[in-house]
């Protein structure tokens, strides 16, 4: 990280820490402590706007963890303060699922949410597949590889024979007397 970045930046990692759990109380302290740093940088509208993705994080982990869970206990677990939180909830738990956000119900004579099971992942081959695309590109990386260390550059060209190489040599050998001599007549 450049030198001075971090002191500027713990705002929005402490922030980024906030939305990725989906702490709601989280999120409110540390809009509030760093309140001048984001209307400073101009992030203030921004922050703002975060919060619904604080709660929908908040939302899709409750979802995850509970099969069955009252509304008014999803609002005391997401922080939700309002007039009337449970109201809000049903509203929020709504918008999620018709968005895809989670896959649950409501059940709005008792006032719960349901979520649907998710089923066992790694009973399908979708794991396996991926995995083994991965395998196969590393593998195709490193032939490709090997092919270039095994042939390198300009290697088809013919090798010179001896006679050429002691001709060449030759060559050399007289150039250098040559330049040696002009040294020596510049003395």
């Amino acid at each position: 990280m450049q030198k001075g970045m971090k002191k500027a930046l713990t705002p929005y990692f402490e922030l980024t820490n906030a939305v990725r759990i989906g702490d709601l109380e989280m999120f409110r302290s540390v809009a509030e402590k760093f309140s001048g740093t984001f209307s400073s940088d101009r992030t203030h509208n921004m922050i703002v706007r975060l919060r619904h993705n604080v709660i929908r994080t908040g939302l899709r982990n409750i979802s995850i963890f509970y099969s069955r869970i009252s509304l008014s206990d999803i609002a005391r677990k997401l922080r939700l303060d309002s007039q009337d939180p449970v109201a809000d909830v049903e509203s929020i738990v709504a918008k999620a699922i018709r968005d895809g956000a989670i896959d649950a119900t409501i059940n709005h004579t008792n006032g719960w949410m349901l979520s649907k099971e998710t089923g066992n992942i790694y009973s399908t081959n979708e794991h396996q597949s991926a995995f083994n695309t991965r395998i196969a590109f590393c593998l195709n990386m490193h032939n490709e590889a090997v092919k270039a260390l095994r042939f390198p550059p300009n290697s088809h060209k013919e090798k010179e024979s001896a006679e050429k190489r002691r001709e060449r040599q030759q060559q050399e050998l007289e150039l250098t007397k040559h330049i040696a001599e002009e040294d020596d007549d510049d003395f």
